[in-house]
């Protein structure tokens, strides 16, 4: 009897033996089912890292616009070929204040007169249109080359006063001289009545300007003495006088200038002609009445960033 029991468990046991090894493989088939659902595939993971990965911004930087100029007249050309790069109100006649004297300058030169001769400031020379003030008093004698100087570089009405009343024949043969120079330089819309620019009959435009500027950049003395930062001068007296450029930019680093000169009278408004390089490129900046103190800095430094960032661009005409 005890026998038959033992015989039973053994059987018993080898069948639980034998059910684990038949069923042992497909524990491990579920197994690995299970790894397999709950881990998505290497494509799948990729495309769902891709569809929760944040947006890049892509910053496109567009080129810069057309400058909006304060000036109510603008025009800035190829000094070489004459293109025309900027252009405002460029047939328009306005005053033009000091920008004259570059007229001015070039009468003087052509006249041939000796620069080391004495001119003294006369009561003749006096501003009895604006008015203004000036640091040369009557009777204070400079040589022609500092009058002239100072009349470019600093603006000084009465060194330009004192400049055509000492021409030949008088401040009348002098006037007469500066327009035949703007016939000549083919300035159609030109006129002047006076060497200083203090009068607002002195009228032209920006496309004039351009041919002036053109033309007084072919005289060494006034690119010189336009872009001069300061200068001293010694009156015959022996008093010494120290003076500055009327435009800031010749002593800025970042510009590259070959002639200047500024203008301002309340019926012209702030005024600029300049030949400069930009971008490799030489050029005749013309900026006609600003309305604002540093209007036609700001223009100018304006059509300089204008024109750096579009170094490669067409000109406009």
């Amino acid at each position: 009897m005890e026998l038959k029991r033992n015989a039973w468990r053994i059987a018993v046991c080898a069948t639980s033996v034998m059910a684990l090894l038949v069923l042992a493989p497909v524990h491990a088939a579920d197994g690995k089912k299970r790894v397999q659902a709950k881990y998505s595939s290497k494509s799948s993971v990729k495309k769902s890292a891709h569809k929760h990965r944040p947006a890049r911004r892509v910053v496109v930087q567009a080129p810069e616009a057309i400058p909006e100029l304060k000036s109510a007249a603008a025009l800035v050309v190829d000094l070489d070929d004459g293109r025309m790069i900027y252009a405002k109100n460029t047939q328009s006649i306005a005053p033009i204040a000091s920008i004259t004297k570059l007229m001015t300058a070039m009468v003087v030169l052509d006249a041939n007169l000796p620069l080391e001769e004495t001119i003294y400031v006369d009561s003749a020379d006096l501003d009895f249109v604006k008015h203004t003030n000036s640091r040369l008093g009557v009777g204070t004698g400079l040589p022609r080359r500092d009058m002239l100087r100072l009349a470019l570089m600093s603006s000084e009405n009465r060194a330009a006063a004192s400049l055509g009343r000492a021409y030949p024949g008088g401040g009348e043969a002098f006037i007469a001289a500066m327009n035949r120079k703007a016939v000549e330089l083919g300035m159609w819309n030109t006129r002047f009545v006076d060497p200083t620019g203090l009068s607002s009959e002195n009228v032209s435009t920006a496309g004039d300007l351009v041919k002036m500027v053109r033309g007084a950049y072919q005289y060494p003395l006034i690119r010189e003495f336009t872009t001069t930062p300061a200068h001293e001068v010694e009156t015959v007296a022996g008093r010494s006088l120290q003076f500055r450029n009327s435009n800031g930019l010749v002593k800025n680093s970042t510009w590259e200038i070959g002639l200047s000169k500024t203008g301002y009278i309340s019926e012209a408004g702030r005024c600029l002609v300049m030949q400069a390089t930009i971008a490799a490129r030489p050029v005749i900046i013309v900026l006609l009445d600003s309305w604002g103190k540093n209007t036609r800095i700001g223009d100018a430094n304006r059509i300089k960033k204008w024109m750096e960032s579009h170094t490669g661009r067409k000109p406009l005409g």
